[in-house]
């Protein structure tokens, strides 16, 4: 298995149809074996049945894990890593507000040598469309600049787009260390990563932006306080410790 793409999905009924369609018609047209691997975190709409029945009927290459509860997109992220069996391990959102063709930005990069490619939309060569609004846009800098303070990695801008690729190896070391479910596991896996010598790359993506999305205060308070707790990890040296 080349690559796997792990797809965390809540809810998701009105857009995980399209998503899976648009990458499988992707899929089809490369020369290697792939998976898409979808993480129902606890949905209780639609989500499971739509998954199945296009596993069923159109992609067989689409596997589904189904978590009774809701802990998170980081946890089901972390699942669906473990889970999959590809050389290459990408995670995207499952609105695929990246598309999928933007991976062909990340292959060079392995190439190269790097261990991890994340997508960035605050990099020179990043597109978004249409741009953000004014307020969001001020909250993402303010998020940036407290992520920095607390915990680091200052040589990296946007950690939390949802378009990340990992190698087989770095994928199996990193997130079984990890432990935040929620808001902010992007910087704690990036952290844990540059802790143990991961190259990790950044690269500007296109990313089509949600005019209708909004910013809730409740959900930047729980990631500020989601990065205390991660520094207070690394502080106690909880990620030196072996594997649970």
């Amino acid at each position: 298995m080349y690559l796997s793409i792990i797809i965390p999905a809540y809810n998701e009924e009105k857009r995980i149809e399209k998503t899976l369609r648009e990458i499988n018609n992707y899929l089809k047209k490369q020369s290697y074996d792939s998976e898409i691997l979808v993480v129902s975190d606890g949905s209780r709409d639609r989500t499971n049945e739509i998954v199945k029945n296009l596993r069923e009927t159109e992609i067989k290459n689409l596997n589904l894990i189904e978590e009774k509860e809701n802990y998170g997109k980081g946890y089901a992220v972390r699942i669906g890593m473990l889970k999959a069996n590809g050389k290459y391990r990408l995670f995207s959102d499952s609105d695929n507000s990246t598309p999928i063709e933007q991976i062909e930005k990340i292959w060079p990069e392995f190439e190269k040598g790097f261990d991890i490619v994340i997508g960035s939309r605050d990099i020179k060569g990043a597109i978004l469309d249409p741009p953000q609004k004014f307020l969001r846009r001020v909250l993402g800098k303010i998020f940036i600049l407290v992520r920095k303070i607390i915990i680091g990695l200052w040589e990296l801008q946007d950690t939390q787009c949802g378009f990340k690729a990992f190698t087989e190896q770095s994928a199996l070391e990193i997130f079984p260390k990890c432990k935040i479910n929620r808001f902010a596991f992007d910087p704690e896996v990036l952290l844990i990563a540059k802790k143990f010598g991961f190259k990790i790359k950044e690269i500007p993506i296109y990313w089509k932006n949600d005019p209708l999305s909004k910013v809730k205060f409740k959900s930047m308070v729980k990631m500020f306080i989601d990065l205390l707790k991660i520094r207070l990890n690394n502080i106690l040296k909880v990620y030196d410790k072996k594997n649970q």
